[in-house]
C-alpha cells in the first residue's frame, strides 16, 4: 500500500480514534500537491517526490517492543521510537517520584494544531500511532536530560513514519530533552514535535538528526512560550538526502524568549532546508536566531526565514541570522530572511551570507605553514564553534563536533 492510496486504508478503522484519522486522511488527498512553484517549497526538490514510493507503517514493528535496557546513566529518562511507534519509556524512578511524568498517550487524546497545515501534515495526523508526552510539573528542575532514540527501518519496502513528541512544563519549572534521529536506508520521516513552555519555565529541545542518505525527512516543530519563560531549540543535521524542518516559535507571554541555533553540514547530493517563523505576540519578548551551514560536493541548503512581530508585541528584540559556507564550487544555497513588523516600538535585525572559505584565513594560516587542507580543516571547524557553545549539552556538543570531523575526514580522502 503506498502512502496516498485511491481509497482510505482498512487499517486506520483500528484505531480508537478511527474517525479523526480517516478525515485527516480525506484532507491529506484533497490537499494540493506540494510544489517547488509554491513559495513554501522554493529551491526544494519536493517535485522528485512520489508517494508510491512510501508505505505507511500501521502496525508495531515486530519484536521491537523490549526496552533498550533501562536508563542511561545521567539521564532522566530514555525513550526508544520505531518507526513512529514508542517502544520503550524508561524513566529514572527519582524522577518520577518528583512527578516527571512521561507516556504513550493515546491518539484520541491529542489536541493539534499545526499551522499552515498541509498534505504531509494531514498525513501525520492520520497515522501516527500515538503520542510521546513529556509533562514536567511546576517548580520541578530536572538536572539531567530526557534522550529520545527514534529510528527509521529499512524494510522490504520504503517504510513512512510519523513521531510525534509533545513536552510541556508547568510554571517554574526546567527540562532538557535530547531527541537523536536515525534511518537504516530508503524511507520517509516526517516528525512532529510540540513544546510548551509555561510562565517562567526553561525548556529546551535538541535533535541530532544522522538519517541514512536515502532517507527523506519532513518535519514540524510548533513551540509556545508564556511570560517570562525562556524556550530554546537547537537542530544538528548531517543526514537524510532531503531533509526539511518547519520551525514556528510563538513568544506569547510578555517577556518570553525564544532561542533557536542550528548546525548543518551536506555533501555529495544532500539537501537540507530550513523554514522559520518567530512569532512575537507578546509584549517585551525576545528571539534570537543563529542558523549555520556547510556545502559540499553538490550539495545544497535552503533558509527561508520571516520574523514577524505583531500589534501586542510593543518592546520585542528580535535577531534572525544564518551563514552558510560553500566548500566547493558546484555546492548552492539560498538565503532568504524576512521581516513583518506591526508595532513601531521593537528592534528587529537579519542577516545571511553565502561565501566561501575566507581567503585572508587561509592564507593567514598557510602563510605560518599549515597545509591548505588543514587550514580549510581549522577554518571550517571554527566557523561552526559559536553555534555548537549554544546547543548547551556537553554529549551532544562532543557528539557533533565528531560528525563535523567525520564530514572534513571525507573530504580530504
Amino acid at each position: 500500500m503506498s502512502l496516498l492510496p485511491v481509497d482510505t486504508p482498512p487499517a486506520l478503522s483500528d484505531f480508537d480514534d478511527s474517525a479523526r484519522r480517516i478525515a485527516a486522511f480525506t484532507a491529506a488527498v484533497e490537499s494540493p500537491a506540494p510544489s517547488a512553484e509554491a513559495e513554501e517549497w522554493r529551491y526544494s526538490p519536493i517535485g522528485e517526490f512520489s508517494a508510491d514510493a512510501y508505505q505507511p507503517r500501521l502496525a508495531a514493528p515486530a519484536g521491537s517492543a523490549s526496552s533498550d535496557g533501562g536508563v542511561r546513566t545521567g539521564h532522566a529518562a530514555s525513550i526508544g521510537i520505531v518507526d513512529g511507534w514508542i517502544t520503550s519509556i524508561d524513566v529514572d524512578p527519582g524522577w518520577e517520584a518528583k512527578g516527571l511524568a512521561i507516556s504513550d498517550a493515546a491518539s484520541s487524546d491529542r489536541a493539534v494544531s499545526v499551522p499552515d497545515a498541509g498534505r504531509f501534515d494531514h498525513l501525520h495526523l492520520a497515522f501516527s500511532p500515538s503520542t510521546l508526552d513529556i509533562s514536567v510539573p511546576a517548580g520541578l528542575t530536572v538536572t539531567e536530560p530526557i534522550v529520545i532514540t527514534s529510528h527509521l527501518t529499512a524494510g522490504d519496502g520504503a517504510t513512512a513514519a510519523f513521531p510525534h513528541v509533545r513536552v510541556s512544563t508547568g510554571a517554574d519549572a526546567e527540562v532538557s530533552v535530547v531527541e537523536y534521529q536515525t534511518s537504516d536506508g530508503a524511507g520517509l520521516s516526517v516528525p512532529l514535535v510540540e513544546l510548551a513552555a509555561a510562565s517562567a519555565s526553561r525548556l529546551s529541545h535538541v535533535v541530532v538528526q544522522q538519517l541514512h542518505r536515502d532517507t527523506w525527512q519532513l518535519g514540524r516543530l510548533v513551540s509556545t512560550a508564556a511570560d517570562q519563560s525562556t524556550l530554546s531549540s537547537g537542530i544538528a543535521a548531517f543526514g537524510g538526502g532531503y531533509a526539511r524542518v518547519r520551525t514556528d516559535t510563538s513568544l506569547d507571554g510578555r517577556g518570553a524568549t525564544g532561542n533557536l541555533v542550528a548546525v548543518y553540514y551536506g555533501d555529495e547530493e544532500q539537501v537540507h532546508d530550513f523554514r522559520t517563523f518567530q512569532h512575537h505576540r507578546g509584549p517585551g519578548t525576545l528571539s534570537d536566531l543563529l542558523f549555520k551551514g556547510a556545502v559540499d560536493d553538490n550539495a545544497g541548503s535552503i533558509y527561508t526565514g520571516l520574523i514577524e512581530i505583531h500589534e501586542d508585541g510593543a518592546g520585542s528584540n528580535a535577531h534572525q541570522t544564518n551563514r552558510n559556507v560553500k566548500l566547493s564550487e558546484d555546492a548552492w544555497a539560498w538565503s532568504v530572511p524576512n521581516l513583518e513588523i506591526r508595532n513601531n516600538d521593537v528592534r528587529c535585525s537579519h542577516a545571511s551570507t553565502v561565501s566561501p572559505v575566507d581567503i585572508d584565513q587561509q592564507f593567514y594560516l598557510q602563510a605560518r605553514g599549515v597545509p591548505p587542507t588543514i587550514a580549510d580543516r581549522l577554518i571550517v571547524a571554527g566557523f561552526f564553534d559559536e553555534v555548537l557553545q549554544r546547543l548547551g549539552d556537553p554529549e551532544v556538543d562532543t557528539l557533533v563536533r565528531g560528525l563535523i570531523s567525520a564530514k572534513l575526514d571525507g573530504r580530504a580522502s
